[in-house]
């Protein structure tokens, strides 16, 4: 090959919670309790597995209320409610980042990883602005300024945008732009789904690499190449969805055909999505067979 694929995942991975603890540290006036245990074990499950790229597993909060429950406007209930102007007031993710920073090797790599705008405001009742457009425009200012704290600290930023394979609004653009302006490392934009009937959109977003399900819906990889596009590919390479551990020759397999379609546009292969629901061994395997089949890739 010409070039190198490095392995990544998504956002979310599997860990252990103890709610018992939870509860103890919300009715406790001490120290809230320490995340850090759990971003450990997400950690030594991906530098066991081999992964290049790697996060903090998304580990303190679902990945709605993760950014609401820091923001200010939004209040945290049953859902998120808006209840006021949206503004970010202080750094949201970088302590974890900060922390799994000094977990790793030197030559591994951070991913960041941003809940999209609109997918923010789709999950969120509005009991301020009600208008669904300003409100994740908001969203996106308040994004930015938590990419602007995060660069300087990871290696990649991606924006999880998943409610665009629903119904992606007419402003996504301006949503991705005021997010990426000024942002000087790389940015993905990671779409679950099928997102066949807009792929036509998605490449005209403003962002360096576009990250989707091309293993739970291979079709995509029809749709993409009918198009020129700019960007590079995170190729989905192992299921989220499903538990089956595929084999090394099936996801390598799957790689070849990505890469005969798109050639070094290829440059990373992951999950399709987050494994937060997957059972953790299973998780912890196809994240090794992931490697080894990227290792292959690579020696050719």
């Amino acid at each position: 090959m010409s070039h190198q694929v490095k392995t990544t995942v998504i956002g979310s991975y599997p860990t252990t919670i103890n709610p018992l603890d939870l509860i103890n540290a919300y009715f406790s006036q001490e120290t809230p309790v320490s995340w850090q245990p759990m971003i450990l074990e997400v950690v030594s499950d991906m530098i066991q597995a081999g992964i290049d790229i790697i996060t903090d597993g998304q580990t303190r909060d679902p990945f709605i209320q993760l950014f609401t429950r820091k923001l200010a406007g939004c209040r945290v209930r049953a859902r998120t409610e808006v209840i006021d102007k949206i503004e970010h007031i202080a750094p949201i993710t970088l302590m974890d980042q900060l922390y799994l920073r000094s977990l790793i090797p030197k030559e591994m790599m951070i991913k960041g990883v941003l809940t999209g705008p609109y997918t923010l405001a789709c999950s969120c009742v509005d009991m301020f602005y009600h208008d669904q457009q300003q409100m994740a425009i908001d969203f996106a200012y308040a994004l930015h300024k938590e990419a602007s704290v995060l660069q300087d600290h990871v290696d990649i930023i991606s924006i999880d945008e998943p409610f665009f394979s629903q119904s992606m609004p007419e402003y996504a653009y301006d949503l991705i732009k005021i997010i990426t302006n000024g942002i000087s490392i790389p940015v993905v934009l990671h779409v679950c789904g099928d997102i066949s009937g807009i792929v036509d959109k998605i490449i005209e977003l403003p962002v360096d690499i576009l990250s989707h399900e091309f293993k739970a819906s291979p079709q995509l990889m029809t749709v993409f190449s009918e198009y020129s596009f700019s960007q590079k590919l995170c190729f989905g390479s192992v299921r989220s969805d499903d538990p089956t551990i595929e084999s090394v020759d099936d996801i390598t397999r799957h790689i070849s055909k990505g890469i005969e379609l798109f050639e070094d546009k290829i440059i990373h292969i992951a999950p399709d999505c987050g494994q937060r629901l997957l059972p953790r061994d299973n998780a912890l395997k196809k994240l090794i067979n992931l490697t080894v089949a990227g290792e292959q890739i690579n020696a050719r």
